[in-house]
């Protein structure tokens, strides 16, 4: 197994630290094989997806309008 350094924020360090009889690095590790594995399935679909660039800033645009539209809804 290949060893890797990760540097994270004091902050956070102090927090893990309250958790000792947690297993940090299985909880990295799992972490980084579910964002691989999402990683994968988002490039299978965009590989059989026939959408243009330009249809996908289209659609994001609409997303992000409709978000807003219900986060300013629920924020008022």
């Amino acid at each position: 197994m290949v060893n890797m350094t990760l540097a994270i924020p004091e902050e956070l360090h102090k927090k893990m630290k309250g958790f000792s009889d947690i297993r940090w690095a299985e909880v990295a590790r799992n972490a980084i094989e579910q964002r691989i594995e999402d990683l994968e399935v988002m490039n299978r679909m965009a590989s059989k997806s026939k959408l243009t660039k330009k249809d996908v800033e289209e659609i994001s645009k609409k997303i992000k309008s409709a978000a807003a539209k219900r986060f300013n809804e629920y924020s008022n």
